[in-house]
């Protein structure tokens, strides 16, 4: 219901859940079932029947002749969400690619003449290939054009990225379920304009922005990069796994995750599992530092909210917010800066000529002081945190 509401042209007129002992390899559903529906939506005048789950090609050709509607099942589905949401040339590359992904494998309710032939000189090769065919080879040679587009994009990202490395302000990313009030808190901290709606996937394309975090305390005035990432759910479709790690990459150089949750939601927990499974997937350093940030207090009941309160108060990395009212922010960007505040020692490395990719990595990280060269290599004076320093041993 959630992700059919998040896009803004559908008007979702009911829904229901179908008991399924055992799925139908053509129909999904049973043949009485089928009739019942198809009467239900005949009567209703529907267009579009959204199934949260998988759909087979078939199965989808077979329901859409049977009920004379459009079908879109959860990874169509949220697929239409992204291609209405993506802004960034890289989002919408990644976009792209994930639909033709889909698409490829869903020719069979295209054509149903499958045997229809095109072109081929029959005596070099025998028949010509099928429309099928055709219609796969053209979509991989397309699917192999946006790859190069999308590797031109990454290429451009990565410099920015490093070019942000060598900035000496750490990086504090954003995380969390769809809809968990990422978005708001990023535009209370930052003052920035980026969409911020109750609604599934209201951002897709990373956002970074340069503040200076907020409140009287001894944090306030810490300069950081804050990232605003797209937002996880359950059960995300293998080929928008694959399009929108990229996007995701942001998080893997933080110095700092901040997961949001949306306090407030039924399926609270659940979430967060979901996120922390991706996050474990994706290949997040356990080491990183991480808070917990229970959101929208302002959505629960008095009692409920302060019963969130006291649970938040006993653990020393979760805090209890609203970033629509502001409660618990000051005490959150205290956490914030007492996260990022690591010691830092500074000592003098000795680097042969030969080791020039240790070297590009400090520069990288935008550890170094000073740098002499003599005859044998490198004399550099670093300043790091130990993390840095562990990072840096085990290149």
């Amino acid at each position: 219901m959630a992700l059919a509401a998040a896009l803004p042209h559908l008007e979702v007129a009911g829904q229901e859940i179908v008991p399924l002992p055992r799925p139908q390899p053509g129909y999904l559903f049973g043949s009485g079932k089928i009739e019942e529906l198809g009467q239900r939506f005949k009567a209703a005048e529907i267009g579009l029947v959204l199934i949260d789950g998988p759909v087979t090609p078939v199965q989808q050709r077979n329901l859409e002749k049977a009920w004379k509607v459009k079908i879109l099942d959860r990874t169509g589905l949220i697929l239409e969400i992204f291609s209405d949401r993506a802004r960034t040339r890289e989002g919408v590359l990644q976009v792209e690619m994930a639909a033709l992904s889909y698409q490829r494998t869903r020719l069979v309710r295209a054509w149903t003449h499958l045997e229809r032939q095109r072109g081929g000189l029959g005596f070099v090769g025998g028949p010509g290939e099928t429309q099928i065919e055709a219609d796969r080879r053209a979509i991989d040679d397309q699917l192999t054009r946006l790859r190069r587009q999308l590797e031109k994009v990454v290429k451009t990202r990565e410099l920015h990225r490093a070019a942000r490395a060598k900035v000496p302000f750490p990086i504090v990313a954003l995380v969390g379920y769809t809809n968990a009030g990422k978005s708001t808190l990023f535009n209370r901290v930052t003052g920035a304009d980026v969409m911020a709606k109750d609604m599934l996937f209201a951002t897709l394309d990373p956002t970074m922005r340069q503040v200076e975090l907020p409140g009287t305390g001894q944090g306030a005035g810490r300069k950081v990069i804050l990232s605003d990432t797209v937002g996880f759910i359950s059960d995300l479709p293998t080929q928008l796994v694959a399009a929108f790690r990229a996007t995701l990459e942001e998080v893997l150089g933080a110095d700092l995750v901040l997961h949001v949750r949306d306090i407030s939601a039924e399926e609270t927990d659940e979430q967060a599992r979901d996120v922390e499974t991706i996050l474990a997937e994706l290949g997040l350093d356990e080491d990183t530092p991480r808070i917990e940030v229970w959101n929208k207090l302002d959505l629960l009941d008095p009692d409920a909210a302060e019963a969130r309160r006291i649970e938040a108060a006993r653990n020393d990395h979760v805090f209890a917010t609203s970033a629509i009212t502001g409660e618990g922010l000051e005490a959150l960007f205290e956490a914030i800066e007492a996260a990022l505040h690591e010691p830092r020692t500074t000592e003098t490395l000795h680097l042969a000529f030969a080791e020039g990719r240790q070297r590009a990595w400090l520069f990288q990280k935008g550890v170094v002081e000073n740098e002499a060269q003599d005859e044998t290599g490198w004399q550099l004076t670093v300043t790091w945190t130990e993390r840095q320093k562990a990072e840096y041993a085990a290149l």
